[in-house]
């Protein structure tokens, strides 16, 4: 069992920037890819960003590329995102996840994962 639990959330105006992170506990989080995923109301929860277990490869949804930057670092347990230029569009409740499958490749399915933590609130304001 991992328990996942992010920070760093807030509002923040349009262009500016924010660093989630996303804290694990137990000692098998380098052997998880991890994404991060946000869910706006009324809209279906979707795919960010995903990072692979040693954090060689990484994959964005195409309206953050170029924005988000995810990273992780295996000795601290934690993943992060890393959101510049930020817009209205991405107000949000962001939520990290564990996918325990022992897969090479990143999902963008909010199903491969196992684990997800309570989310952290986002507003941009315009």
């Amino acid at each position: 069992q991992v328990q996942l639990v992010e920070s760093g959330g807030g509002l923040v105006q349009a262009g500016g920037s924010l660093r989630l992170s996303c804290g694990a506990s137990g000692r098998t989080f380098s052997s998880y890819v991890m994404g991060w995923f946000r869910q706006a109301p009324g809209k279906e929860r979707e795919f960010v960003a995903g990072i692979t277990r040693s954090g060689g490869s990484t994959y964005y949804t195409d309206s953050v590329k170029g924005r988000f930057t995810i990273s992780r670092d295996n000795g601290k347990n934690t993943v992060y995102l890393q959101m510049n230029k930020m817009k209205p569009d991405d107000t949000a409740i962001y939520y990290c996840a564990a996918d325990k499958r022992f897969a090479v490749a990143i999902s963008t399915r909010p199903s491969s994962y196992d684990y997800w933590g309570q989310g952290t609130q986002v507003t941009v304001s315009s």
